[in-house]
């Protein structure tokens, strides 16, 4: 069973259907009692860092999903990768979840923010088993991710290369792009989470 995790924030009923499409149980719930039951945990999110972070902690789940990723894979979905960073500068200075160095902060060029389709390169880590090179996914976002390489698995390019995604090295993963979203190289990355 897939938990994804409800903190009032995020587009949580696409990323069930997806998880479902592939062949897993999903269920969405913030009932920790729930969420306990799950083998694997989805934090998905959409909208700005700060008023997603004070939605997580007000929802009391914060320092849960830090014990539960100590043994449980996790993964964050766009704004939820963002939040696996230390620290976000939109709606000013923002502590995130810090599972991976780094920070994230605005484009500086281009259309803001960027959506569509994009290149996702420089792959790595068993996330993106038989997905090739230069595969394309749905990016939504306006903010992105400056982290160190160690942490970084795949990288994209938006008038600058950032960190696509990211894995703590460990159990915690993270894509800016939305896999389910992303047609079937998205699909294929849900089912290479599911069975890590």
């Amino acid at each position: 069973m897939i938990g994804i995790i409800d903190y009032g924030v995020g587009n949580l009923r696409s990323v069930q259907k997806a998880i479902e499409y592939v062949g897993e149980k999903a269920v969405i719930s913030g009932d920790k009692s729930i969420l306990n039951q799950c083998n694997r945990l989805i934090l998905p999110g959409v909208g700005s860092f700060g008023k997603g972070m004070d939605e997580l902690n007000r929802s009391s789940l914060t320092a849960y999903v830090h014990e539960r990723a100590e043994d449980t894979p996790l993964l964050g979905i766009c704004l939820g990768m963002q939040f696996l960073l230390e620290k976000s500068y939109e709606d000013g200075e923002n502590n995130g979840l810090g599972f991976c160095k780094g920070e994230v902060v605005k484009f500086t060029q281009g259309k803001v923010p960027q959506i569509g389709w994009n290149e996702v390169f420089s792959l790595r880590s068993p996330l993106f088993q038989n997905i090739p090179e230069k595969s394309k996914f749905y990016f939504v976002h306006s903010y992105h991710a400056q982290t160190t390489p160690e942490f970084s698995i795949a990288t994209c390019n938006y008038y600058e290369d950032y960190a696509a995604a990211v894995w703590n090295g460990k159990t915690v993963y993270g894509t800016q792009f939305h896999p389910e979203k992303s047609g079937e190289v998205g699909l294929e990355l849900l089912k290479n989470f599911i069975t890590l």
